[in-house]
C-alpha cells in the first residue's frame, strides 16, 4: 500500500518527501497551501491530525505524525536503510541527531523567527536569540569537521532530520561564507537526485 503524505509547503515535511525518494518507497502527495495572510497551515489538516499541523502520513490505516517518529517508521518500513551505522557510536549519533534537530537546534531558530517578524519590538531579544542559536551552530560546524555526515560516514536519517533547520538557519543567520562546513554539507545534500526528486514533488520550498 503506498504511503500518503499530507505536505504543507515550505515546512518540515519536505524531508519526509525526500527521505521516501531515497528509501525508494512508493507513495503520493497531498499538497497544503499555508494561509497568505496569516501562514499558517489551513484547517484541513485537523480532519487529518487533531493538531493540525504536518508532516502526517497515512500507511495501512495507521495516521503518523512527528517527523522523527515517521523517520524511523520509515526506515523500518524499508528494512533499516538509511538506519544507524554498525557501530555503537555511530547508533548513537545517529539516535542523538534525530532528536537533537527538533528538541535543541529548532527552538532557538524558530524564536529568532518570530522575532524578525515583530519589528522594533523584538529588537531587544534579537541578541540574545542569535548567540543561543550560534551555539548551537558552532557545535553543528564542529561536529561535521569530524565525519562527512552527522553519523558517521555514510549519509543517513540523521542528516534527513538537520537539513530542515540548517536550511532555515543559513538564511536566518547568515552562515554563508562563515561556517563552511555547515554550507558544504548543504550544497551536498541539495545536490543528490533524491532530493531534487523531492522538491518536484513537494512544491514550492524557500530553503533549498
Amino acid at each position: 500500500m503506498a504511503i500518503t503524505v499530507h505536505h504543507l509547503e515550505n515546512s518540515r515535511s519536505q524531508r519526509i518527501l525526500w527521505m521516501l525518494e531515497e528509501l525508494g518507497l512508493p507513495y503520493e502527495v497531498k499538497r497544503y497551501a499555508r494561509d497568505p495572510k496569516t501562514m499558517m497551515a489551513p484547517p484541513e489538516l485537523k480532519q487529518i491530525h487533531p493538531l493540525g499541523k504536518s508532516p502526517v502520513i497515512g500507511h495501512d490505516g495507521r495516521i503518523i505524525a512527528e517527523t522523527a517518529t515517521i523517520i524511523e517508521y520509515l526506515v523500518a518500513l524499508s528494512g533499516g536503510k538509511f538506519g544507524p551505522p554498525e557501530d555503537s557510536d555511530g547508533t548513537l549519533r545517529w539516535r542523538y541527531f534525530l532528536d537533537y534537530a527538533e528538541g535543541s537546534l529548532m527552538p532557538p531558530l524558530l524564536l529568532r523567527l518570530v522575532i524578525d517578524k515583530m519589528g522594533p519590538f523584538g529588537w531587544p531579544a534579537k541578541g540574545i536569540v542569535t548567540k543561543m542559536a550560534m551555539v548551537h551552530i558552532d557545535y553543528v560546524e564542529s561536529e561535521l569537521g569530524q565525519r562527512p555526515w552527522f553519523a558517521g560516514s555514510e549519509i543517513s536519517a540523521a542528516d534527513i532530520m538537520m537539513s530542515f533547520p540548517l536550511e532555515a538557519a543559513r538564511e536566518r543567520l547568515k552562515l554563508e561564507g562563515h561556517r563552511p562546513k555547515i554550507i558544504d554539507w548543504l550544497n551536498r545534500i541539495h545536490e543528490r537526485p533524491a532530493y531534487q526528486r523531492a522538491l518536484e514533488k513537494g512544491g514550492p520550498y524557500s530553503y533549498a
